[in-house]
Formats: C-alpha cells, sequence, structure tokens
C-alpha cells in the first residue's frame, strides 16, 4: 500500500513538472467603432484632430470638454451630433496605456490640429446608406414599378 502511495505520487509530480500553464488574456474589452480605422485591435484611443477630443474604444464613449472639465459621454455633444465621422482623420494612440488620454492634449492638440490628415485610413465599417442594399425609389415616372399597363410589356397596345 505504501509503495502505491509513493507511485501515485511521483507520477502526479512528473505530470505537473512537465505541464506549462496557458493563460490568455484579451486586453482589448472593447469592439472599435464602425468608423474607425482597420488594423488597430490593441489600441484604446482614438484622438479626433477637428473635434479636439478622443474616443475610448473600451468603454465605447467620447472625452472632451464640457465647462472647463473632461468627461466622458456615450454621445457627441449636441453641436457635433451629425459630424461625420467615417471622413474624420482618426489619430490611433497606440503609444498610451493609461485612463486619461488628456492629460497629452496639448501635445496631440499642437501635433494633430484642426483638418490634420495623416495617411489615407479605411474604415472598419461601411458609411451608412452605402453599399449594395440601397433602397429602390420611384423616380417620379408615375407608375410605381407597374410597366407601361397593357400586360404585354411592348407598349404598342396590340393583343
Amino acid at each position: 500500500m505504501k509503495i502505491l502511495k509513493h507511485l501515485f505520487i511521483g507520477i502526479a509530480f512528473l505530470t505537473i513538472s512537465f505541464s506549462s500553464a496557458q493563460v490568455s488574456v484579451n486586453v482589448n474589452i472593447g469592439t472599435p467603432p464602425a468608423w474607425g480605422p482597420v488594423g488597430y485591435t490593441d489600441v484604446r484611443y482614438y484622438y479626433l484632430p477637428d473635434l479636439e477630443m478622443y474616443y475610448d474604444i473600451n468603454a465605447s464613449n467620447y472625452i472632451y470638454v464640457s465647462n472647463g472639465k473632461w468627461i466622458r459621454a456615450r454621445n457627441l455633444p449636441r453641436n457635433y451630433r451629425n459630424y461625420d465621422l467615417y471622413n474624420e482623420y482618426k489619430v490611433v494612440l497606440t503609444d498610451y496605456r493609461g485612463n486619461a488620454p488628456y492629460d497629452n492634449y496639448r501635445s496631440h492638440k499642437e501635433k494633430y490640429g484642426k483638418g490634420y490628415k495623416g495617411k489615407p485610413q479605411k474604415t472598419i465599417g461601411q458609411k451608412p446608406g452605402k453599399g449594395n442594399n440601397k433602397e429602390h425609389k420611384n423616380n417620379g415616372n408615375g407608375n410605381n414599378g407597374n410597366g407601361n399597363g397593357n400586360g404585354k410589356g411592348h407598349g404598342n397596345g396590340k393583343h
């Protein structure tokens, strides 16, 4: 019995010593927005030069100054609600890992001023209203898609 106990402990020890733990950690919790640039899966922030604000990918919110303080909000401020983020240049902050990208705001504002355009960017998704699923509209011909009305499709009225 004592021999079996020692044998079992020895096998368990060898098994443990030859096994290795596998740990996988996903750093980027959030999903980039459809208007985000392609090719950056491990970043947390974009700086939007024309709007002078940041976008936090993990929290899915915008970071901007309101009444002299940096705030986080799910939506753009009212005066930018109709802004086209698909055409806005996004500076991808690849070298920042903290919680307050605005600590570098002066540097970002100076380096990437309003109107800044770097290399061309392709967005992750298509701009809404673009693509193959366009709604077909009545072009004012009055027939609402019903042809010429004679049932033959030739328009000469003969039967």
